[in-house]
């Protein structure tokens, strides 16, 4: 199994408390620490409000820390997880991903999906499209980013996206284009794009889920004559490991309340839930065990999300030590 961890930018309230003009000191300490150390990428989110409500805090631009991470890493990989596309025009976003590309030596990844986040869509005059436009939106997006990567240049007269003869030079370091991760388990749609374009998939849910989203996958993919072990499936897990199972219940607690008077009890008490639920949650031998299972059902690539990162390591040194050797 491979490895990711999403780096702290404010989305999910994990910069709290931290003086503006420290974060991307913050950020950075944690990239480049991620850089020395065994994890193969890092991530971020594309999004503009906080979540679970969106408040005042800082959430940062997920293009542009890909730029800056480009720049202060070596070795990781960089990617989102992931990418709105009706956020920006598809050419536009090519041309900033391959220079991304480019300034970090052929180490970008491109998470891209429909988005969802009704609020920020609709905040900053996006309006909010019904899930059928923005799957178009996706599919013909993907179209044009795939053309620019591999040509140099993108032509499509589509619903929604008109580009004639867009230039995209210098094209992308990496041959065939910058890796593509379709974000999202939509069945009929996303799946569907996923099987034509996608190097990886990335979605959630039960192993049951799962499966039964491999096996759509593996349909679509049957449909036009593609490998399927072509695909790289991943998953985002919330992790908190602790070395014992009262240690991980402790760092749970600190989370939770440091989330507590931004989000109100009831969304505070949801959130512990959904992290006490998680396959991520636990000791390092409870979690290396049920990643394990992932695996054996098709799960390639693990990608982790520690909301403890910003104001403690200890956490994710445990996760190095003890759960990526058991797995890599």
């Amino acid at each position: 199994m491979r490895f990711g961890i999403f780096i702290p930018q404010g989305w999910r309230l994990d910069l709290v408390g931290i003086d503006p003009a420290d974060q991307w000191s913050t950020m950075n300490e944690i990239a480049q620490r991620a850089d020395a150390a065994a994890w193969e990428s890092l991530w971020v989110y594309d999004h503009f409000h906080t979540v679970p409500v969106p408040t005042e805090e800082a959430t940062h631009e997920a293009w542009t820390l890909m730029a800056a991470f480009a720049a202060s890493t070596d070795r990781i990989r960089l990617g989102q997880m992931c990418t709105s596309m009706g956020y920006r025009n598809p050419a536009y976003l090519a041309k900033v991903a391959a220079t991304v590309d480019l300034i970090s030596g052929g180490r970008a990844e491109m998470g891209i999906g429909g988005g969802w986040y009704e609020h920020e869509w609709r905040a900053y005059g996006y309006g909010f499209p019904g899930i059928g436009d923005r799957l178009a939106r996706l599919r013909e997006g993907v179209d044009i980013m795939h053309q620019a990567w591999t040509t140099g240049t993108a032509t499509l007269d589509g619903k929604h996206y008109q580009v004639d003869g867009a230039i995209v030079r210098p094209t992308p370091l990496q041959e065939g284009g910058i890796p593509l991760w379709i974000a999202g388990g939509g069945e009929k749609v996303t799946l569907k794009i996923a099987a034509r374009y996608a190097s990886y998939t990335n979605f959630a849910g039960s192993l049951e889920e799962f499966d039964h989203k491999s096996s759509v996958l593996q349909g679509h993919c049957d449909a036009i004559g593609r490998d399927m072990g072509e695909i790289t499936r991943s998953s985002n897990f919330n992790t908190i490991v602790g070395a014992t199972e009262a240690e991980a219940a402790e760092r749970l607690r600190v989370v939770v309340e440091r989330l507590r008077p931004h989000v109100g009890d009831e969304r505070a008490a949801a959130i512990e839930e959904d992290y006490r639920s998680s396959p991520g949650f636990g000791t390092p031998e409870q979690v290396a065990e049920r990643l394990a299972e992932r695996a054996a059902h098709g799960l390639g690539y693990a990608i982790h999300y520690f909301p403890e990162a910003a104001y403690d390591r200890s956490g994710i040194s445990l996760f190095e030590r003890e759960v990526l050797p058991a797995l890599t």
